[in-house]
Parts: C-alpha cells; structure tokens; sequence
C-alpha cells in the first residue's frame, strides 16, 4: 500500500481512539519505518498543542535507567550480580525486605531490581497496609515534596513485601528507586547529571531532561498535561515520587533516537541488550520483563509472532517500542494515569494496521 494511505489509516486509528475516550486530554504517536519510508507524527485532543510536545513519559523511563546500568557493566564499575548491599547505605537497607518475618535484602541483587524479581512492594501500584495509597497522596497533597529516600521509607512503614529475591515476578518501582541510589553511588553524580551525560547529550536528545531539571534546549511548547482521572497533575509538586522508574520527560523526536540508537547498538554492546531482553520475569501473559524493558512474545493463538516487539510502557498509557517484522518504531502516550495495559493494546493495533498495509 502507498505511504499516503498507511499514513491515513494510523491517522484514522489514532483519532477515533482518542476521540471516544473523554479522559484522553492529549495524546501523541510518531510511528517510523526506515524499510517501508514512513515517518508518521501526530498529535490529537483538545489540549494537544503540536506532536513534538514534551510529555512525562512514566515507566518507560526504566529502560533509560537499565541502559545506564548496561554502560556501568560495559565499563566494568558494577556487575548484574552484585549485591545492592555494596552500594546502598544503612538507611537505605535497614528493614526493607522483611518477609514472613525474615530479613532478605543483603539477598537483593541488582538484576533482581532490573528485571522485577526482588519481591519488593511497589509503592505507586500496591495498596498501603494503612493510610491513603501514593497515587491518592499524589493527588490529594499536591504541595508536598518527596525526596527519594523519604519514599522509600514511606514505602517500608505502608507495604508488605511479596517473597523472597529470585522467586517471582512482582512489578516495583520501589527497586527502580533502588537502582538510581546505586547509580549515584557507583559515578559519584546525580542521576540525572548521569542521564544527560551518558544518553541525552551523545544522542542529540535536546528536548529531554529529567523532572525538575532543565532540557539542553528549552522546547516551544509547553509540556503536555498529566492527568489522573479529571485532575491535572502536571504542575503538582508530588509528582517529585518520580525518580529513576519514572521522572524523564521526552518528545517522540528524542524518544526515536533513543531507541534507534538501541536497536543499532550505539549505545551498549549487541551482547547487553541480548543479556537485558534474556534474563526475564513474567509480567503479562505475552510479555516477559527484562532489564528495563518489555518484550512482547508468540504465545499460540492469542499473541502470534508477527506481534514481537520491545521496548517499554508506563502506566500513563506511554509506550516505545522496536517491531522487528515491519521493521518499525512505535512511540506514543495517552497522558492519563492508570492506562497502562491500553497503551499497550494500541501500540498493538498500530503494529497490526502496519503489517495489513505493508503487505505486498
């Protein structure tokens, strides 16, 4: 099929869904295929303002942090199998994986936290033993101010963990906490010092900084708004619980170099991004959960291989991902929280669309 009618048809898709669901407020794709010549990028929603808008790109964001633990690996600072013990101070580890009476942390690897296998809490997904959950502080304290270690904390005092390092699959962005700690710790600089060093500048990302920092160069337009339900979130300083799991805020421009420069291994070695897609946990029926990052498997009948992919999403409705049969990268948010699972599914509808319309 001509690019001006795959062109149409995503459009098509891509607007109906946003316009039949009011909680979408905003919403962007860019879908890109050096081998079939497309290069789609739209913007759609009343408050959308232009496709290259700045938006909070939530859990996506952990394939940022996995990448940089690659580079620490390549360079020999740290190996996957290093107890986080070695990096972590006192009040970092002092109670944080209590299970069934037991103390587990000094058993906490670094790959555990990468591929979600730790058994720790999730303070922004499992509900608080006691108390309002994170997402309701987030919204119902709008002022407050979180560093990284008073959430941690706040996690330990409010949830339980789910079983001992290795067992199990239990999605937590309190590991990702976890990492950027041992990211400080390992260079010596901030995380996002470290983000803008090792990934945004080299790649030209000029757009892209992490929450609360300033981008190489300031974007025309606003970042897009965050919303939770009815509420707009984007100016909300509790946003600060985003850390290393969580806290970048990107364009699809940037996001495609990104992942461009993955896929080509410019930016780690063949053998990390194989060993980061390899060691996996099950997250979803169809999707295992690397070092950072999702891929997205056959599974007879209900996911056929022409569906395979990689990449991440976050529970904003953002996704970014490589499909290899089209060759083709499909980045996007729906901007609203709790959304995550329908970023997914219309990631997946966009790759279906492209493998009809490919077909010579």
């Amino acid at each position: 099929m001509e690019k001006t009618n795959i062109q149409m048809e995503v459009e098509q898709l891509f607007k109906k869904r946003v316009e039949r669901d009011p909680k979408i407020h905003n919403a962007y794709l860019r879908v890109h295929s050096e081998k079939h010549g497309i290069d789609i990028n739209l913007a759609a929603g009343k408050e959308a303002i232009d496709p290259q808008q700045p938006y909070y790109i939530a859990s996506v964001s952990k394939l940022f942090t996995s990448v940089l633990f690659g580079q620490l690996v390549e360079q020999g600072l740290c190996s996957y199998d290093d107890k986080i013990s070695q990096y972590l101070e006192e009040d970092v580890l002092s109670n944080l994986h209590i299970y069934k009476g037991k103390d587990y942390t000094n058993e906490i690897k670094i790959k555990h936290l990468l591929n979600n296998t730790s058994g720790l809490h999730d303070f922004v997904e499992d509900k608080p033993v006691k108390g309002k959950s994170m997402p309701n502080l987030l919204v119902d304290e709008p002022d407050r101010t979180w560093t990284p270690l008073e959430t941690i904390n706040w996690a330990k005092e409010n949830m339980d963990n789910h079983f001992p390092p290795g067992e199990k699959f239990h999605y937590s962005d309190t590991g990702y906490h976890l990492l950027g700690f041992i990211i400080e710790k390992i260079t010596g600089s901030p995380f996002h010092e470290v983000l803008r060093k090792n990934i945004f500048e080299p790649l030209d990302m000029k757009y892209s900084h992490f929450s609360r920092t300033e981008p190489a160069e300031a974007s025309p337009f606003e970042v897009a708004k965050l919303y939770m339900h009815d509420t707009d979130i984007t100016n909300n300083k509790s946003l600060s619980i985003m850390y290393a799991g969580g806290g970048i805020v990107s364009t699809t421009d940037d996001l495609l170099k990104f992942m461009r420069a993955l896929v080509h291994d410019q930016i780690l070695k063949k053998e990390t991004i194989e060993k980061m897609k390899g060691d996996c946990g099950k997250f979803f029926l169809g999707i295992d959960y690397g070092y950072g990052l999702m891929n997205i498997k056959t599974v007879p009948v209900l996911m056929p291989a022409k569906y395979n992919s990689w990449g991440n999403a976050g529970s904003t409705g953002s996704f970014m991902f490589y499909h290899p049969e089209t060759d083709a990268y499909l980045i996007g948010t729906m901007n609203q929280f709790g959304y995550g699972q329908k970023g997914i599914r219309f990631m997946l509808q966009i790759a279906d669309k492209l493998l009809k319309t490919t077909k010579k």
